[in-house]
């Protein structure tokens, strides 16, 4: 019995959703991009490093694997989070090469490119893994979510001594685990995954990357 009809339109479908799943997520990231652009110009004060942090960055591929969480594949997913990711930063400081001052050197740009490769697939990995039947996989993934807010927190307070953001990012921590998770179990077991997360991610990607790259 020959096979070979039903596959080519079930690779079709496949190949559509891919194509979906990228364009969509890579057009949402460069608004995003230019949208935290110009909040930095509408928040007052130190509030506008809320604008461009790495947690709020992290977002959005986070919400790309979720929104196609059991539409994609999650291979498909951790695309969408890199375009997403990707697509910001293209967004964010091509806003600032046409409407503003100009992006300055191309070091920082390229710094926050390769970084969105690195995040970018990973949570888009994380929100399609929150969306899913298993039960660890959704705290693996939420936990990487609060857990990027924890290592931004630990960042304002020690690293940048903003105490009032410091203490946002903590409470967007909290609020996250306790508006997303599923159950009792399920919170609690996200909390104490998403403090290792915290620091882990923080000496990785702060100590380790981001200070010595940028300064």
């Amino acid at each position: 019995m020959n096979t070979s009809p039903a596959v080519a339109p079930m690779a079709a479908t496949t190949g559509r959703a891919w194509a979906y799943a990228t364009a969509a997520a890579l057009a949402g990231g460069l608004l995003l991009g230019v949208l935290t652009n110009l909040a930095q110009g509408w928040l007052p004060g130190e509030w506008n490093q809320i604008a461009n942090s790495g947690a709020v960055w992290s977002v959005a591929a986070f919400a790309a694997g979720a929104l196609l969480a059991r539409k994609v594949s999650l291979p498909a997913a951790a695309v969408a989070g890199l375009c997403a990711e990707s697509g910001l930063v293209v967004g964010y400081y091509g806003y600032a090469e046409v409407m503003r001052d100009g992006m300055g050197s191309l070091f920082a740009p390229l710094v926050w490119l390769g970084m969105a490769f690195i995040a970018g697939p990973l949570f888009g990995v994380a929100g399609s893994w929150w969306r899913g039947n298993s039960p660890r996989h959704r705290v693996v993934g939420l936990a990487a979510l609060g857990g990027v807010f924890g290592m931004e927190a630990i960042h304002y307070a020690w690293g940048l001594h903003y105490p009032s953001q410091a203490w946002a990012c903590l409470a967007v921590l909290v609020l996250v685990v306790l508006l997303m998770g599923r159950t009792h179990k399920e919170r609690a077991l996200t909390f104490l995954a998403a403090v290792p997360f915290s620091l882990l991610a923080y000496l990785i990607f702060v100590k380790l990357i981001l200070s010595p790259a940028l300064g």
